[in-house]
Order: C-alpha cells, then structure tokens, then sequence
C-alpha cells in the first residue's frame, strides 16, 4: 500500500475532523492526530500510512482516508482477541484483507464528501491491486467472498447494509 511519491488522494486533513472523530468513536476507535512533521506510532506502512495500537487510531492531516478506514477496518474484523494485542501489525488472512477492503469501501459512504466512488478511485491510485484491474470492478464483479465473510459475522446484513456493529464485534454500546 505504502508508496514514495504521494498520489492525489483524499486525506484526514481534507475532513471534518470532528466528524470522523465521531465515526471512529462509533467503532470503538479513539482517534489520535499526529503533528504533521511527526511519526505516526503503529504505522506498518510508515510514511502517511494510518497506525494502530490497541484502540487507538493513530492518523496525521496528510494521512489518506482509505488508510484511515482500511485500518479501522481491521479493527472491526478481528477477534477480540487480536484487539488486545494489537500493535501495528493487525495480521489476518487472505479472506479477511478483503473483507477489510470491502468494508473499508462501504464506510466511505459515512464520510462526507468522499463516499466509495472516491474510495475506490484513491484505492487504485495509492497502489491496492485486484484481480479484475481495479477497485470498483472487484467490489462490483468478484468480491461475493468478502462480502459472505462479513455476512457471515453479522457485520453486513443479508441486504448488504452495514449491520450492528456493537453487536457483531462483541463492542460495548457505550466506548467512548
């Protein structure tokens, strides 16, 4: 995901900060901004990549919002578990990357002015590669694995909507 020179992409500086504090509050993420000149903590990519540690989100105002969602994104698709001793790395599987990558488009939405559109287009330009070439023709033509992944936990309901979150991913209602 990580590259050198920085492509055009929408990023948390470009944001109503508040509201994506309040997001990722509503995922059981605290979000923490970085000083711009800073190193972000939890970072596995480094450079302007989002970092995680335990449930903190870790983001400055060059960070793009897909690495934003992406890594939260693991966050929601772990177990337990894995929460407790998360530090940078969020692991996983094969099926669980596309998950994250599918949820990660289905929660643009909640952003405004980026929704899945821009998602999926800052995707392709940062460097993510799928099978069918891009972004929007894998989620639209050759991600029904991910999809019954998230399915299958309860994380998206069978009409594809994002489902209780708290719920599904055993999250107190109250996280703040």
């Amino acid at each position: 995901m990580g590259h050198k020179s920085q492509p055009e992409v929408m990023t948390v500086g470009h944001s109503d900060l508040d509201r994506l504090d309040e997001l990722l509050g509503e995922l059981g993420l605290e979000m923490v901004l970085i000083a711009d000149d800073q190193p972000i903590p939890g970072s596995y990519w480094g450079e302007t990549e989002a970092g995680l540690i335990d449930r903190k989100l870790y983001v400055r105002g060059d960070t793009p919002l897909h690495s934003l969602l992406h890594e939260s994104c693991h966050y929601l698709c772990m177990d337990e578990a894995r929460r407790r001793q998360l530090d940078t790395d969020a692991g996983g599987d094969y099926d669980e990357e596309n998950a994250v990558c599918y949820l990660q488009i289905l929660l643009a939405d909640l952003i405004e002015g980026f929704g899945r559109d821009r998602c999926m287009a800052d995707m392709d330009a940062w460097g993510y590669t799928f099978r069918l070439g891009s972004a929007r023709a894998w989620f639209e033509n050759d991600a029904e694995d991910a999809r019954q992944w998230l399915l299958d936990r309860e994380i998206l309901s069978p009409d594809g909507q994002i489902g209780d979150l708290y719920k599904a991913l055993g999250l107190p209602r109250d996280t703040q």
